[in-house]
Formats: C-alpha cells, structure tokens, sequence
C-alpha cells in the first residue's frame, strides 16, 4: 500500500447526511421530461446523465427545445438540492477529521456532483473545510469520470497514487479506480458495507471515523484529532 498524502471526499453521505431523495428527483424529471418527449426513451442512468440524454435527443429535431429541456431540469435539480441541503447536517466526526487530517499533514479535498449553492446552503465555510473544494459546475465532467478527482488533486499538488478517494457510493470507488488512486467506502449513505465491498475498494467502513481508525492502524495516517 502506497503513502496517503492527501484524501478526497465525497459531500452527501460521506461527509454530511444524505437528504436528497434521488428517487423522486428521477420520477419529477421524467414527468417533465414527457411533455417534451412522449414516448421517453428507456436510459438507467443517474439524473444529471439522465438529463443530459433526453436532452441530446430532443437536440437532434430541435437544438432549442433540447436547451430548453435542459435548463427546465437543471432549474428543478437545483431547487429540490438545495431545499435537501436546508434539512440537513455535517455528520458529528466531519470537522474533526479533516482538522485532525491537516494537522497531521494529510492535504484533504471535496468533491461533488451537488450544485455549490445546496452545499455552501449547508456549509456556508465549506472553502474553509479542505483544501480544495470542486462541485458539479467546476468541471466539465462530474464523477465517476476521473476528471472530477484529477483536477482537485492538481489544485492540492498530490498525484492519483498517493491519494484515497472515500465516498459512499460506488461511483466513488469507480471514480478513484479510473484516477489511479486508492478507495475507501463508508456506509453513511444508502449503501450498505456488503453492497460497497462489491464495488472491491481498498477499504470498507462504517463511517469516515472508523475509516480513520483503519487507516491509523495501518499506518497509514496519523489523525490528530
């Protein structure tokens, strides 16, 4: 196991509880998303990407209805993200963890697919929380593309391979395989530890404290708390 310079997370579900009912995100796009285009083409994928393909084939007919689509979605997204962010916390241990972690020298970074607005409604600080902070609208492609965590390891000066991507979700872990860096799940959002261990992580916790106990055990990092 390689030295861990520097440790990205994941916001909601890793860092702070997850809120967002993704579910009815997806059922609210796809009643939208039928006045535009009836019948609605079958694609499983998450929201954003979701958006991103209906409006893709609405462009095809007509490049301004496909914008139109678009925007209408981004401006629901946005609004049911930050009404989720209004009910919800940082988890006890976050702030703890990334102060102990730069006290000990470990840079830290957050990512995330949110928009800025729903987290910063959160976390007014969140700049100050790490050293890097990179939401949806900082990169041209969110993660599970790679782009999202290489860029916010070139901003905090570590390369892929001495960092730990940790999140909560396999997308996380997807996201750290494809940068060449090391993973970490925590079971803090809606996946369950058995779930997370198929996506074949480096680590598995219960929560980000236990995942710091782990990785303090292995040597790994020195949290001072």
């Amino acid at each position: 196991m390689k030295k861990i310079e520097a440790i990205i997370f994941d916001f909601d579900g890793t860092l702070a509880e997850l809120t967002i009912d993704f579910d009815d995100m997806k059922k609210r796009l796809k009643a939208l998303g039928s006045a535009f285009l009836d019948p609605l083409p079958e694609k499983d994928v998450p929201a954003l990407e979701w958006v991103d393909f209906i409006a893709d084939c609405l462009a095809e007919e007509d490049p301004d209805l496909g914008k139109e689509f678009h925007t209408r979605c981004r401006f629901l997204i946005i609004s049911m993200e930050v009404e989720a962010a209004r009910h919800g916390k940082l988890f006890p241990f976050t702030c703890d963890i990334l102060n102990g972690l730069r006290n000990s020298g470990i840079k830290t970074g957050i990512i995330t697919r949110n928009t800025a607005s729903a987290v910063r409604e959160l976390v007014p600080e969140i700049n100050n929380l790490s050293g890097c902070f990179l939401s949806r609208e900082d990169v041209q492609n969110v993660k599970p593309h790679p782009e999202h965590l290489f860029k916010a390891l070139e901003v905090i000066g570590v390369n892929p391979e001495n960092a730990l991507m940790v999140g909560d979700h396999p997308m996380d872990i997807e996201t750290g395989k494809r940068a060449g860096a090391m993973t970490a799940g925590v079971a803090t959002g809606r996946m369950s530890v058995e779930e997370l261990r198929k996506a074949e992580p480096d680590f598995v916790a219960a929560n980000c404290a236990e995942l710091m106990q782990v990785l303090e055990n292995e040597g790994l990092v020195v949290n001072n708390l």
